[in-house]
């Protein structure tokens, strides 16, 4: 029996929730779960489709992309989630979708205005769209160079990754992250969501106007803050 089966079922129900969201079509996108001791992480085989995937099939992978346990080859983005997990260290879990209208900004090269409230009540700022990648760097190391793209245009825009979970890749799509890899699938849905409601709005005014300071500020801090009051107390 793998002595990695805790960390395997993590991944496989979270790439399962992923599916289950319609946030993936046929075998496009991938959810990772990490195990920071081991310096590990566990992510979704290449090209299987989701209705065969079993726990079994997760390969773990160590943070230099080293295969350490399993038969089929690891998604082709694994060298994208080992950089991010390699240089955050505080995140848990990473998702790649080719969720509909998240595509959509990112193929559009536009950042997601934050319009409304629902995405005021999980990040303050835009959601940001990075440039597609320069030609020497696609003819490289893609999927690596894919992890560099998104900690350089994080520092160049001096985004913190723990304020903003998530983000679209020129050309590409999207990627979100999370505490745990049950967080980066909730961060991908949520993107999906606001990416849908966002483009929804420009349809009805394309003049619309970025959400008041003030609505960002409190619908952030009522859930996030010093002081907050959403939900239940435990």
């Amino acid at each position: 029996m793998s002595i990695y089966k805790e960390l395997k079922l993590e991944c496989y129900e979270a790439n399962m929730q992923l599916n289950a969201l319609g946030l993936v079509v046929y075998t496009f996108g991938n959810v990772s779960a990490v195990d920071r001791e081991k310096e590990i992480f566990a992510i979704k085989p290449s090209g299987v489709p989701y209705e065969n995937l079993k726990p079994e099939d997760i390969v773990i992978v160590d943070f230099d992309n080293t295969i350490v346990e399993g038969v089929l080859k690891p998604s082709s983005d694994t060298k994208t989630h080992a950089y991010l997990y390699k240089n955050w260290n505080d995140i848990g879990g990473i998702a790649h979708t080719h969720a509909l209208y998240s595509v959509a900004w990112a193929q559009s090269l536009l950042d997601i205005p934050i319009f409304g409230t629902t995405h005021a009540d999980h990040l303050t700022a835009d959601i940001p769209c990075l440039p597609p990648m320069d030609d020497e760097l696609i003819k490289g190391n893609y999927e690596h160079n894919t992890g560099i793209q998104i900690l350089n245009g994080f520092k160049e825009r001096n985004i913190s990754h723990k304020e903003v979970e998530m983000v679209l890749i020129g050309n590409h799509g999207p990627f979100a992250w999370g505490e745990n890899a049950a967080k980066a699938v909730y961060n991908s849905k949520v993107l999906e969501v606001i990416a849908q409601m966002a483009y929804v709005t420009l349809q009805i005014n394309s003049n619309a106007l970025r959400l008041k300071d003030a609505l960002i500020k409190k619908h952030y801090e009522r859930k996030h803050g010093e002081s907050s009051y959403y939900g239940q107390e435990c």
